[in-house]
């Protein structure tokens, strides 16, 4: 697949630690990419770089071959972008705002607007400057996909968004994939780039720590069981007498999570037969489950 964007071995630093140091990874044509990490680890820093706002202090940054410093006004042709912090200029209300980046744009299919205000379920009646975070939110998504541009660049895109909301907006990216835009998107919630991403980099403190492909996810990690008990005792004999290694324990609901490797499923059933079960649940291994498991647990550092 055609490279898109290319992260050359960037740095900026802040100083004190801050910053990003080394970045190198490229998205192909069509792929949802996903950054995940803390407040703090790099994600905004990167997506600045890539709308030309920042100038990193070693390395480069591209996209579609163009450099994102240098070209960033041909490059914005083919971009739309969700940023971290929203400030509409003062412009009245939504239904102004839209219009204007319409006409920026050059967006004709005023049917797609209303699509995504719809969609979103926008008042564009309301003043930019006294709209609640969730309702700029919606806003600044409905800018950003409404040119159906070749590539999206969402910095947290589900910011103040309720859980729903959450949900279109993760069908919608779904949508733009099909249709063979590129997304490069930064996220603390699991779930969405879960349902969206082909890949993920994990960064932690600036620098870039995993890049896992989503399909090889888990493969060769254990899979995860929740066991109920009808009773306590069951829970806390069952407890004291496992070797295998429990990852979370609750008992007020008498249930525990435990880790099982491939080829100690057997021992597991062993070790439940002679207790009286109310459930066994099989746990599909997630991001979230990778990131507790293996970067929170000293996961590899890239060269």
């Amino acid at each position: 697949m055609r490279e898109i964007i290319r992260v050359n071995d960037m740095t900026k630093d802040y100083g004190e630690g801050r910053g990003i140091f080394g970045f190198d990874f490229s998205v192909t044509e069509g792929e949802v990419f996903g950054i995940v990490g803390t407040n703090g680890s790099g994600k905004t820093t990167t997506l600045r770089h890539l709308m030309g706002f920042l100038k990193p202090d070693s390395g480069s940054c591209s996209i579609m071959g163009l450099d994102c410093r240098r070209d960033t006004h041909r490059i914005m042709k083919h971009v739309g972008y969700v940023p971290g912090e929203i400030d509409f200029p003062d412009v009245g209300t939504g239904t102004s705002f839209l219009k204007i980046q319409a006409d920026f744009l050059g967006v004709r299919d005023k049917k797609r607007i209303a699509e995504l205000v719809d969609m979103f379920k926008l008042d564009t009646d309301a003043p930019l400057k006294r709209m609640s975070k969730g309702m700029k939110q919606k806003t600044a998504l409905v800018t950003a996909f409404m040119a159906r541009p070749d590539i999206l660049l969402l910095d947290e895109p589900s910011t103040g968004l309720d859980p729903l909301m959450r949900d279109t907006l993760i069908e919608l990216i779904l949508e733009e994939k099909r249709r063979g835009a590129t997304v490069l998107m930064s996220s603390h919630i699991f779930k969405e780039l879960d349902d969206t991403a082909d890949r993920v980099l994990f960064i932690d403190g600036g620098r870039m720590t995993e890049l896992v492909e989503k399909s090889e996810l888990g493969r060769d990690m254990p899979q995860t069981y929740r066991l109920g008990f009808k009773d306590r005792g069951d829970y806390e004999r069952f407890l004291g007498l496992t070797r295998l290694r429990v990852l979370h324990k609750s008992p007020e609901h008498l249930h525990l999570d435990v880790a099982v490797p491939a080829d100690r499923l057997s021992q597991l059933f062993n070790e439940m037969s002679s207790f009286d079960m109310r459930y066994m649940k099989y746990r599909p291994f997630t991001l979230e489950s990778y990131y507790s498991e293996i970067i929170e647990k000293g996961g590899k550092k890239s060269a």
